[in-house]
């Protein structure tokens, strides 16, 4: 029986648009949190931003997984669970979801937190700048259970097609972390000054606020999927969620492991390097979010498309957001490689960092449109269910980057030469997306009831 869900009949294009726009508003929160956050950092020193390079890709994993991946997973579910007129399996899923948010953060608070200088030091991190790193870690992987609850509770909202709320919630948290961060890390007014451990507690403290929001809320009338703690567990319902958020977590570790990779690479270059390399990367990282909005615009469209039997309109909808995401990141990626100091003269003074960060722009920019478009492909298939395609296109790039960077710097390769790799390996990823998505079946087309 098949939903009357408004998303099935909306224009493809105005309706991915009107429901981008409060996820980019929320994202551009997410945004000025990374360059505010590397902003203070950069004011404690080279050591402290070098440490913040070695960290932040383990921080961005945790985001990654629990709002992308995981987050995609539950989504996708309860969108589907609507498209197909299921509304009683919808609010099943939404517990379910809360249960597997919880259960992953403790897990990522024994993991990061325990074993958090084993793991900085595995990827490269020696001496002040390894000792910043885990002062950050030690504070930040604490709130681990309040990210996940938080992103959680906002992936079945959006999965509802409801996506303000959650957005509105998200910029509140981005806004709270901001003042937080700069207050307790640098001593602002009365407030005293808690270096990184002060940046790291108002990432704790303002999604903590965030958790308890979005929980109110979906425990209220107000949101069409409710949250209620009674009713049986059941694998069926772990499973809808699972098979696709596990596999697209693969994803999203395989991009993290990417920059690890490099982080270790570009580390043998020295503090300086390591320190421009960080600010790079924190621009492609900030590529992430912003495609997110427009991806997760796509998952519930994608999803209710797909519940009701509407295959062709799913797909219309991913081709169309991963056009749109394209244009929107080669732009961006078009000015930075343009002018590229324009960013890096935020963080550091150091003409030498400066140097590294300049390089990196001008070789990894002009890929940034095809890393767009492969990255948004990834989300629109989160809601059809099939993202093996996507994951392997990761696989590819994670090869090609792991591999050539090896043979660089036993070549005797400089950093450029590393840069170079990165952007045509994000070229790589978007092509490969594409024709992933091409060639896979998302299954029959079903008349319309």
């Amino acid at each position: 029986m098949q939903s009357s869900h408004p998303l099935l009949n909306a224009p493809i294009l105005p309706t991915i648009l009107r429901l981008s726009l409060p996820n980019m508003v929320a994202m551009m929160a997410s945004a000025l949190v990374t360059i505010a956050e590397t902003a203070y950092v950069g004011q404690l020193g080279i050591a402290p931003l070098a440490g913040m390079a070695l960290v932040f890709p383990l921080i961005m994993l945790q985001q990654m997984l629990s709002a992308g991946s995981m987050g995609g997973g539950i989504s996708s579910a309860v969108a589907r669970a609507l498209g197909a007129g299921r509304e009683d399996r919808a609010q099943s899923l939404a517990l379910h979801a809360s249960v597997i948010g919880l259960a992953m953060g403790l897990l990522f608070t024994l993991l990061f937190g325990v074993f958090r200088m084993e793991l900085l030091q595995t990827i490269g991190g020696s001496g002040e700048a390894m000792n910043q790193a885990a002062l950050f870690a030690a504070v930040a992987f604490t709130g681990s259970v309040s990210i996940w609850l938080t992103n959680a509770f906002a992936s079945v909202i959006r999965g509802s097609g409801n996506m303000k709320t959650p957005s509105v919630a998200l910029l509140t948290v981005s806004l709270f972390q901001v003042v937080l961060g700069g207050s307790l890390g640098l001593g602002w007014g009365p407030v005293p000054r808690l270096s990184m451990v002060g940046v790291a507690l108002g990432q704790l403290i303002a999604f903590t606020g965030g958790a308890l929001f979005l929980g109110w809320y979906l425990h209220s009338p107000l949101s069409r999927v409710r949250l209620v703690f009674k009713g049986p567990l059941r694998w069926a319902d772990f499973h809808d969620i699972l098979k696709v958020g596990a596999i697209s977590s693969i994803s999203s570790i395989q991009t993290v492991l990417t920059i690890l990779i490099l982080t270790r690479l570009v580390s043998q270059f020295g503090t300086e390097a390591l320190a421009g390399y960080g600010i790079g990367t924190r621009l492609e990282f900030l590529l992430i979010p912003i495609t997110f909005a427009v991806g997760v615009a796509c998952v519930p469209m994608v999803g209710v498309a797909m519940g009701a039997g509407l295959v062709q309109r799913a797909r219309q909808v991913a081709w169309t957001g991963g056009t749109m995401a394209a244009l929107m990141i080669g732009v961006v990626g078009a000015v930075v490689a343009a002018y590229p100091n324009a960013w890096s003269r935020m963080f550091s003074d150091s003409a030498t960092v400066q140097a590294f960060a300049r390089s990196y722009f001008e070789w990894v920019g002009p890929w940034y449109g095809l890393f767009g478009f492969g990255l948004c492909l990834y989300f629109a298939s989160q809601g059809s269910g099939k993202v093996l395609g996507p994951v392997l296109a990761g696989t590819i790039r994670l090869v090609m980057v792991a591999v050539g960077g090896l043979w660089m710097l036993r070549t005797g390769a400089g950093a450029a030469d590393m840069f170079a790799l990165v952007g045509v390996a994000m070229g790589v990823y978007g092509v490969t997306t594409g024709l992933a998505m091409y060639w896979t079946s998302w299954g029959a087309e079903q008349s319309k009831a």
